[in-house]
């Protein structure tokens, strides 16, 4: 699968697996979840490590939020990193490195103005002393991680949002599928560091078994 597929065909039978999920969460209340990866200030244009479109992105969502989602549950994730080692430097790679950024106490780690934290079920604190991508890796304050979180809640489907499509959104929904739930990436929901990575993101996040909602913007 290409991400042409994706802004094409697959639309159509991504919205009916959509009409068939909203279905079965209405019957069996309390089973689809959000999860929001890093919407953070340092990641939205003006931050440390901005993201192209991330500002857009945080609109969108909140405008998600304000209506009638219809998900059970909605959660959120956090780069939230105090001396997390090799993952800063000061000639960062882009790829294993990066420059500082989502400092905790900083501005720049808080969720922009878009999103608060009473938009949140819960919130995954992750990366603190060593690189993390994936929202899997994250873990309340009280140390309760993401996938214990949503099998206490019965969430058996979730779909993702947020920054970055190639990293931390990319990992978190291979975890989410290697945890047995279904999975599905808001495409229109999501901006890459490297917009030229998307299209070899979504075909290894398709191989893997997720699925996708929504258009790639521009």
């Amino acid at each position: 699968m290409t991400h042409t597929d994706v802004n094409q065909a697959d639309v159509k039978q991504a919205d009916v697996k959509q009409a068939d999920a909203n279905e079965t969460a209405a019957k069996t209340s309390g089973r689809r979840a959000l999860i929001v990866v890093d919407v953070q200030r340092d990641f939205c244009e003006g931050g440390s490590l901005a993201v192209a479109g991330g500002r857009a992105v945080a609109s969108r969502i909140s405008e998600l939020l304000a209506g009638q989602h219809g998900y059970s549950r909605v959660v959120a994730t956090r780069d939230h990193h105090i001396d997390p080692g090799g993952h800063f430097s000061d000639n960062p790679d882009f790829v294993d490195s990066w420059p500082r950024h989502c400092v905790v106490g900083t501005p720049g780690a808080e969720f922009t103005e878009e999103l608060t934290f009473d938009d949140f079920d819960a919130i995954f604190d992750k990366g603190e002393y060593t690189a993390a991508y994936s929202g899997f890796e994250g873990a309340e304050g009280d140390g309760t991680g993401l996938r214990q979180w949503l099998a206490g809640a019965g969430v058996t489907t979730v779909e993702i949002c947020g920054i970055a499509t190639d990293h931390c959104v990319r990992a978190t929904a291979l975890d989410a599928v290697k945890a047995g739930l279904d999975t599905t990436v808001l495409v229109d929901l999501t901006a890459a560091v490297d917009p030229s990575s998307i299209s070899e993101t979504l075909d290894e996040l398709a191989a893997a078994g997720v699925s996708f909602r929504g258009r790639l913007p521009g």
